[in-house]
């Protein structure tokens, strides 16, 4: 399991005080209010950043760092991680997961069948939905819901997965127009 979560990746400025805008990675942005330090992985390689300053705007989180006090030395972080230790991480519910400890996962139909990788996790709104790789560079997208998520088996890191009737074939219309 990986001993880092992502809680959130920088986009750009805001203003000229040295403050990042971040779209968060995690169920609850106020959690940011109680954090003290991240942990960046941007350019630069990775550091660990003290917060000196927590706002909201819209669905983003607009973070200071103490030590980062213009736009210029701000604009270093653009396209940065942000990440906790898992000690630090949000409990999780019954049945919830990181994302981090999803990512990579041997995905198999309930009937037995390879589909590949979990390579990542998209977020829209109503549900995740798995995109999971084949070894042939298929996609996959599976909605993170009841009916098509059996079971995990982190310690076996594997998934399995029902593939409800048309799910393939909205599948490979969509790969289809993307090809042409």
């Amino acid at each position: 399991m990986e001993e880092l979560i992502q809680i959130g990746a920088v986009t750009g400025t805001h203003g000229v005080r040295g403050e990042v805008k971040a779209f968060p990675t995690t169920d609850d942005p106020a959690r940011y209010k109680e954090l003290k330090k991240v942990i960046v992985t941007s350019k630069k390689g990775q550091e660990i950043l003290e917060i000196a300053g927590v706002k909201f705007f819209k669905q983003m989180v607009i973070l200071k760092f103490r030590g980062i006090d213009d736009m210029d030395a701000a604009q270093a972080y653009k396209g940065a991680k942000l990440y906790v230790e898992r000690g630090q991480a949000v409990p999780l519910e019954a049945d919830e997961y990181y994302y981090a400890d999803l990512i990579g996962l041997s995905a198999a139909s309930d009937t037995g069948e390879p589909l590949g990788i979990v390579s990542d996790i998209l977020q829209t709104g109503a549900n995740d939905v798995y995109v999971i790789r084949s070894e042939s560079g298929l996609e996959l997208l599976v909605p993170a819901i009841k009916d098509c998520v059996k079971e995990v088996r982190l310690e076996r890191k594997e998934i399995i997965l029902h593939l409800l009737p048309g799910l393939r074939e909205i599948n490979a219309r969509k790969q289809e127009k993307q090809g042409n």
